[in-house]
């Protein structure tokens, strides 16, 4: 169903055409940018933004751990907020799967590939419902 449009009515809908790359509602013109994510932010996205402007690029400990030597007497440290972890370990470059395995504070564990992985404290964020 089309709408009959006048010459009149095209030229008060031209009044509020812009060009592009400016931001305007109505003619009021609006900053460049939206609101700040820092002020719209609440909880725990809130304590990860402040983290990462703290300049904590990694604030839960999620991203990929080189392995070390990997033997009985000096395992891979992996970094833990809660007693126990389950990890991945690509135990050759060319392997098409992951091995997982869950690793518990105080126990160092062995792979199938012969890696050894121990976990260590974390110093990343904490929440109190973690704790619940």
């Amino acid at each position: 169903m089309a709408l009959p449009v006048t010459r009149a009515a095209l030229q008060k809908i031209s009044a509020f055409v812009v060009p592009v790359g400016t931001r305007s509602l109505f003619g009021v013109k609006l900053p460049r940018w939206g609101p700040d994510p820092l002020d719209l932010a609440t909880g725990l996205e809130k304590k990860e933004l402040l983290a990462r402007a703290a300049g904590n690029e990694d604030p839960f400990q999620i991203n990929a751990i080189k392995r070390g030597p990997g033997t009985r007497e000096q395992p891979t440290k992996v970094p833990s907020m809660l007693d126990d972890r389950i990890i991945g370990c690509v135990c050759n470059e060319d392997s098409l799967y992951i091995s997982y395995m869950t690793v518990y504070k105080g126990e160092p564990k062995r792979c199938e590939c012969g890696h050894w992985f121990e976990l260590v404290p974390g110093q990343g964020i904490e929440h109190p419902s973690w704790w619940v």
